[in-house]
């Protein structure tokens, strides 16, 4: 990803910023610019969630990338937001603690670095409520 596209992109990655059909009523992350079910008819608005959910389901990783190794063993999981919508997103708890149906609420975390001294970057992980 390029350097301007990714600046372009932090409503999304920082603020869980995604779209709703106001014909439709349906919610969507990341954002749509044209609704699935009613096409042509839908209007398509902004919408910021509340970031909060529960977990539908979850794995826990003990064998990492070289990036993620220092993290292991972690929780990544799909989180269903209470608007509607799935996201995969990491789980910030033990994973004796994650279970199906945690309700969860989005913090702001490091994600990871681009290289040794390269550009730090942040995003949005789910916590225990």
């Amino acid at each position: 990803m390029s350097v301007p596209r990714f600046w372009r992109k932090i409503p999304q990655r920082y603020n869980l910023e995604g779209t709703r059909c106001e014909t439709c009523g349906r919610y969507f992350f990341p954002p749509r610019n044209l609704c699935p079910t009613c096409r042509r008819e839908g209007k398509i608005v902004e919408h910021t969630f509340k970031g909060t959910g529960k977990i539908v389901t979850f794995t826990v990783i003990r064998s990492a990338s070289d990036q993620f190794a220092k993290l292991t063993p972690y929780v990544l999981a799909i989180v269903e937001l209470e608007e509607g919508p799935r996201m995969t997103a990491q789980i910030v708890c033990s994973p004796e603690e994650a279970y199906i149906g945690m309700p969860v609420k989005a913090v702001f975390r490091r994600l990871g670095t681009e290289g040794e001294s390269g550009v730090i970057y942040y995003g949005t992980k789910f916590a225990p409520m």
